[in-house]
Order: C-alpha cells, then sequence, then structure tokens
C-alpha cells in the first residue's frame, strides 16, 4: 500500500531491463512529433531521467527507481554516460558533483536524493555478466530464501531439505530455490508444486540427469509419505504413496 502510493505520487519508478532495452528507453530519444506537420523529431526523457529531473526539482524528499533484471541489458548501451555520474562522490549536491551534456544539448546530472535499485536473479547471472564499471558503483546485498513466510510445515521442511542438498552437490548457494512456489500452500499442493516447478528446475541444474535429479528429490523427502517414479516415456513424477 506504502508502495503504490509512493508510486502514485511519483516518488517511485520501475522498469524491467530486457535485451532489446536501450538508452532512448532510459535516458533520452528521439521520437517522432505527431503534432508536427511533415516528418519531425524530438527528444522524449526516458523513465531514469524522467525521475532523476523530478527528483532535482524537490530536494526535500527521496527518490528511487527499481531496476528489474539489471543484467539482462547491455549496460554500456543503456547507461551511457551516467557511468560517471553514478558515483556517490559525483551525484548533484555532493562535493565532487558533475553534470553532462546529453546529445540533445540538454545538460543533466543525478541529483543525490534519487536512489537507485538494480535486483537480479543469481541463478540467471550466466546471461550476462554485471559490468565492472557499474559493479563498482553499486553495493551487492544477497536475498535468500525465507522459509519464515512458509506456513506448512511440510513444505518448509522440503524446501530446506532441497536447498540443503543443493548447496552439497553444487558448493554454491547462487542457485537456492526460493519461497515464492511454497507461499500460501499447503502439502496437498506439494506434488503439483514439485513436479510443476521444481522437478522442471532441477532438470535445468542438473543437466537432464534424471538419477541426480531423483537422488536429491529422495534425500528431501525420505521421512515423508512420498515417493519419485521413474517414467519410460517422461520426466521422472513426484506422487504420493498409496
Amino acid at each position: 500500500e506504502c508502495y503504490r502510493a509512493m508510486v502514485q505520487a511519483g516518488r517511485i519508478a520501475f522498469t524491467t531491463f530486457h535485451q532489446s532495452y536501450g538508452y532512448e528507453d532510459f535516458i533520452q530519444g528521439l521520437r517522432p512529433d505527431e503534432k508536427a506537420e511533415g516528418i519531425k523529431f524530438i527528444p522524449v526523457d526516458g523513465v531514469f531521467k524522467r525521475i532523476a529531473d523530478t527528483a532535482m526539482r524537490d530536494t526535500q524528499n527521496n527518490y528511487v527507481i527499481i531496476i528489474d533484471e539489471i543484467n539482462r541489458a547491455n549496460i554500456s548501451k543503456v547507461f551511457g554516460e551516467l557511468i560517471t555520474l553514478l558515483e556517490d562522490d559525483k551525484r548533484w549536491g555532493e562535493i565532487n558533483q558533475l553534470s553532462v551534456i546529453l546529445p540533445s544539448g540538454e545538460e543533466f546530472a543525478i541529483p543525490n536524493n534519487l536512489y537507485i535499485i538494480g535486483t537480479m536473479n543469481s541463478a540467471d547471472k550466466s546471461i550476462s555478466l554485471i559490468d565492472t564499471a557499474l559493479r563498482r558503483r553499486f553495493e551487492f546485498v544477497e536475498v535468500t530464501p525465507n522459509y519464515d513466510v512458509i506456513s506448512d510445515p511440510v513444505l518448509k521442511k522440503v524446501l530446506i531439505a532441497i536447498n540443503n542438498g543443493l548447496v552439497k552437490e553444487l558448493d554454491s548457494t547462487d542457485l537456492l530455490i526460493g519461497h515464492a512456489y511454497f507461499i500460501g500452500k499447503t502439502e496437498v499442493d506439494l506434488c503439483n508444486i514439485m513436479n510443476r516447478n521444481i522437478i522442471p528446475l532441477l532438470y535445468e541444474y542438473f543437466f537432464d540427469n534424471s538419477k541426480k535429479v531423483k537422488n536429491l528429490i529422495e534425500d528431501a523427502v525420505k521421512d515423508l509419505n512420498y515417493i519419485v517414479k521413474v517414467e519410460n516415456t517422461g520426466r521422472l513424477k513426484f506422487v504420493k504413496k498409496d
């Protein structure tokens, strides 16, 4: 509710990066002027520049832009000259404040009351490694699975056991399974969760090695009334014992 109110007030902006996302979407680009007679292009501000300009005019309040899937875009292409302006001491209002001239000829700076939050899934880090220049300008905070939000004790036990097995098998925490699959669910939903979400994911983790997938799941539910069936015409199936 608070988040929605801040969005409506224009103090929080949200965008999602993807492979086709560019500087024109984020900072500023030329767009056709629909009101002009004939062909005419005008500079149109992107999502970042709009909220940065608003924050610059309102120094009494803090502003936030959230960039989801920040590693899925070409960082150099999207950020351009912002790479320099992102540094803490070069924000407008700091000791080494800097501004740049955009291709449109407009002066632009990032105010020190604008906070930038980028999110990414550690399981997707192979999609695109974070640009080193950008990495130096961000603090990285790991968000681990929160088992406390799972109300059903059986589901909580299964997820913890699966993740413990993944850490042991992969020697890494990057591919831990999140709690979202289990929120608001009960043990009645366990077979569907396993067959439609968890097992397909494990097949990707283990490069379609059914034996590894089977062993990990069986270890996770060894004290419960479930088995893993081997299907000759398809993938493994998680079922309740008869």
